[in-house]
């Protein structure tokens, strides 16, 4: 998974916390499996560096010669590296702008295989940039600078590279080879033109994983001259050697200067006889400075059929100290190297010299490691530079976004605990209300109860006592008394259970399921003596609301005919129910005395339980009182 691009910190946005977390984790672990970079801070060749300018704006080019023709498919450039005090070791005056170019012998212009453009940012990173390209016949490469970056010493304009490589394949073609440019270049000991192809780099090979070995060292004072041979135990087709430079330590500065074991002088011999007999010499180098020694050298040679190699220093290190002096040899590793890879590795070591410790071995030679660890190729060594270049550059994003994350997490947490708190202070409160609710609610029904008791038993028991002088009136009429005895008979079964049943009224099956037929069954037994009129109006209306508010009203009404005939002496009331979507209205008018300034208690309490609106005032037609309750059916959606 690759989340990292030139846009990749608006990319992350769209990605899970998971798969951040888990990209964060394939970053640190490809990490801890790649190359680090370890520089090389010894004296030795730096590489390539063009004329100078006052502008970014000119063309330089410099071309590598390859002598044959070869298929390559990939172009790596190397930075020279330069120590900023500020931010550390970066790139310096790696072009901003280039294209590579290709072509055959006899073909000056060629093709453009790859096109870069680093815009006003210039390069900081001292990764190798791996510029791939797709597989092309070429036997010469040329690189064309066309916008220059700044120098760090002195702004001044120009074009630096450390190393330039041709890979066809598993191995640099660009070794050692030609090179040509476009304008007289800076000259000194540590910048030619050569330095680009000659396969040193500023980089030390760790690899960050395998073992560590000690470099392979010799005795002082081993003669004139000294030998290696190996016996590849087959014939292989070599064609390149590479020396692994002896690593003097991580001591700032050095012991030496980087060339410690390096001979002056060798020869490198191949044969398919153990005795040398039909030798053939593959190398002949001669090393005049130490801008030719590097931690890792290679030289290329004719492709040649060996079992045998004897290395031969001619003219070993000359070695001196305030004790001793001498001539030394050392290396970390010696690779004879075919098509393909390392053919010396693990291969059997012969010397004609003894070693300068016990803790030295001739194994050491071709056991594939250094000091650092394992050694790579070097195609694999420069792309996991590069990758790391790439890691280290994506790790910071993904991090800070992962940071940015967790905090947005912690600041919804907070919300969160926020929120909790508040729920858990309404469900307190919740449960205040309720408790006070319940209260209040139990206040009612206690309220109500007795409200019903007081209503229905005391309008029943004056009833009773009505017909009770009724009947004294009737005693000498049989049928006549024995109607009113047949009365007070269901009035006080009736009152007995609704007695029994006051506390449960609202539930009491069957109880004023006809509020129009409760109504005049009682307008009929309390006012029998007196003249009475009734009018209902909107009676689908009145069967639609709830039970317990045709129950309120019906007490009301009771209530209200209770104390006309206690109270008022009237001899004629009128009653008029209007029912409708919106309202109850209960208007109950008698031609009495008249009431007080205070409004019954009975009737203002049977008010308050329904949440009506109840008006009593004298009638417009002369004495007496005119009751009206108005209760809003909307409001508690009864219908």
């Amino acid at each position: 998974m690759t989340l990292f691009c030139s846009h990749g910190a608006n990319l992350l946005r769209e990605v899970s916390l998971a798969d951040l977390e888990a990209r964060l984790a394939e970053i640190d672990g490809e990490l801890e499996s790649l190359a680090r970079f370890s520089l090389n801070t010894g004296v030795g060749p730096i590489g390539y560096r063009s004329m100078n300018y006052d502008e970014s704006a000119h063309y330089e080019w410099v071309s590598v010669d390859l002598e044959q023709s070869c298929r390559i498919d990939q172009i790596v450039l190397v930075p020279t590296v330069w120590r900023d005090m500020a931010k550390g070791y970066v790139a310096d005056a790696f072009p901003l702008e280039f294209r590579i170019r290709v072509g055959l012998e006899g073909d000056p212009e060629g093709q453009v295989v790859a096109e870069l453009d680093f815009g006003d940012a210039p390069l900081e990173s001292i990764a190798p940039v791996i510029v791939p390209i797709d597989a092309v016949e070429a036997s010469w490469v040329r690189l064309e600078a066309t916008r220059l970056s700044s120098r760090a010493r002195d702004g001044k304009f120009i074009m630096q590279l450390a190393e330039m490589m041709v890979f066809a394949g598993p191995y640099n073609q660009a070794l050692g080879k030609p090179v040509s440019y476009s304008r007289n270049i800076y000259r000194s000991n540590a910048w030619k033109s050569s330095f680009l192809v000659d396969g040193i780099l500023p980089y030390v090979m760790n690899a960050a994983r395998g073992e560590q070995s000690l470099p392979m060292i010799s005795r002082v004072n081993i003669g004139e001259q000294a030998t290696i041979m190996i016996d590849l135990g087959q014939s292989y087709a070599l064609s390149r050697l590479r020396l692994h430079a002896v690593d003097q330590g991580d001591t700032m500065p050095r012991a030496f200067q980087g060339d410690f074991g390096i001979p002056e002088q060798f020869i490198l011999e191949g044969a398919n006889q153990a005795d040398f007999s039909d030798a053939t010499v593959l190398l002949d180098v001669h090393i005049s400075s130490v801008y030719e020694i590097g931690p890792i050298m290679e030289w290329a040679f004719p492709t040649t059929d060996c079992r045998y190699v004897r290395f031969v220093a001619t003219k070993p290190y000359l070695y001196k100290s305030d004790r001793v002096s001498g001539s030394r040899i050392g290396f970390a590793e010696l690779e004879l190297l075919d098509d393909v890879s390392n053919v010396a590795l693990g291969k059997n070591v012969l010397l004609d010299f003894r070693l300068s410790s016990e803790l030295e071995t001739r194994e050491a030679l071709t056991d594939g490691h250094n000091l650092n660890g394992l050694i790579l190729p070097m195609r694999d060594w420069m792309q996991q530079l590069a990758l790391r270049r790439d890691l280290e550059a994506e790790r910071p994003i993904v991090l800070a976004e992962i940071s940015l994350r967790y905090a947005k997490q912690s600041r919804q947490l907070k919300w969160l605990a926020w929120l909790v708190g508040i729920l858990v202070l309404l469900g307190v409160i919740a449960m205040i209300y309720l408790r006070t609710a319940r209260q209040r609610q139990e206040s009612l029904i206690r309220e109500r109860i007795a409200a019903n008791l007081h209503d229905e038993l005391g309008a029943n028991l004056h009833a009773i006592g009505l017909l009770g002088d009724l009947a004294k009136d009737a005693v000498d009429q049989r049928e006549e008394l024995l109607d009113t005895v047949d009365r007070i008979r269901a009035l006080t079964e009736r009152t007995g259970k609704a007695a029994s049943n006051c506390a449960n009224l609202l539930e009491t099956q069957g109880f004023c399921d006809d509020l129009v037929f409760e109504i005049k069954q009682d307008n009929e037994r309390l006012l029998g003596d007196l003249e009475h009129h009734l009018q209902i109006e909107g009676e689908g209306f009145l069967q639609q609301i709830p039970r317990r508010t045709r129950l309120d009203v019906y007490l009301f009404y009771k209530e209200a005919l209770t104390n006309i005939i206690r109270h008022s002496g009237a001899t004629e009331v009128w009653t008029r129910l209007v029912a409708d979507a919106e309202k109850i209205q209960l208007t109950v008018t008698d031609n009495g005395d008249g009431i007080a300034d205070l409004v019954p208690k009975a009737l203002e309490r049977r008010a308050r339980l329904m949440r009506a609106d109840l008006r009593i005032r004298q009638p417009d037609a002369g004495p007496g009182t005119q009751v009206r309750l108005i209760v809003k059916t909307r409001k508690y959606r009864f219908l």
